[in-house]
């Protein structure tokens, strides 16, 4: 099958991505598209969906809130997956003919938030095997390291390491049955590796595979961090539940098989075919 292509995916914009394991595309996502993220944010804010975790409910300092699976009961979601075109770069960057949604992610921190998103791999959290799985993650507005924007451990989606999922609170809660090492204690030993922080303006986006450790600090600044993240399957990918994976979709709730392509369009549609 033939890759996806896109104008913004040159062939310097994919190398960084496939040496890096993470990329900026500036001005992908309209500023139209960018208010109707921020409104459905507030909204959101206001009046929790079902997926929801909240740090610190109704503050407007020191919160962290996060949202998740919008996409079939939103209309700004589904605009946004369908036509922002960032499932075609996406598929473009991972080298695949197709890109399916797994889910689609808001996360908010609020000024003066202390408590930074831990450095992490995805994948293990996730019920999906395979190099070609991704995240498109965008702000809706400027926003500097500082003020919460990602940080990523250079090259370590090449590692070949699949770490052990932990509770982001730092307790080993999350599962006692997964069979693999911890993941390095990046916060504390940054001298040790070499880390890829992206300030990002309106519109730009951050692609990175699933398999690279990253992270974010608390938001120091005096206004929120709105992102809206969506989460890319490619044709290697498989389905793959395991323990410490994300439980909100299960076997009970797909046609997938395990072991095999997850072609389940009513549970990860399919956005876009090469």
């Amino acid at each position: 099958m033939k890759s996806a292509s896109h104008p913004k995916v040159t062939q310097e914009v994919k190398a960084a991505y496939v040496a890096d394991g993470v990329v900026k595309v500036t001005g992908v996502v309209p500023e139209t598209m960018l208010s109707d993220i921020a409104g459905m944010a507030q909204r959101e804010l206001d009046n929790p969906g079902e997926w929801v975790t909240d740090t610190n409910p109704g503050s407007a300092t020191n919160r962290l809130f996060t949202s998740r699976y919008r996409w079939k009961t939103d209309a700004v979601v589904n605009r946004y997956i369908y036509e922002s075109g960032v499932a075609q770069i996406a598929a473009a960057l991972m080298d695949s003919s197709s890109a399916r949604l797994y889910f689609d992610h808001l996360l908010v921190k609020e000024p003066r938030t202390d408590a930074p998103t831990p450095w992490h791999q995805d994948v293990p959290y996730w019920p999906f095997l395979g190099k070609q799985i991704c995240s498109a993650w965008v702000s809706v507005s400027e926003v500097t390291v500082a003020e919460s924007s990602l940080e990523f451990v250079r090259g370590s989606h090449n590692w070949g390491s699949y770490f052990a999922p932990e509770a982001f609170d730092g307790s080993k809660n999350w599962t006692n049955d997964f069979e693999g090492e911890p993941a390095p204690d990046i916060a504390n030993s940054r001298d040790d590796y070499e880390i890829l922080g992206f300030d990002v303006g309106p519109g730009d986006v951050i692609f990175f595979s699933a398999w690279i450790l990253h992270g974010a600090p608390g938001n120091s600044g005096s206004r929120r961090r709105t992102a809206l993240s969506t989460r890319w399957l490619g044709d290697d990918v498989t389905w793959y539940p395991h323990p410490g994976s994300d439980p909100t979709v299960t076997d009970d709730l797909t046609t997938a098989v395990s072991g095999q392509y997850p072609d389940d369009d009513n549970v990860f549609p399919l956005v876009h075919q090469t």
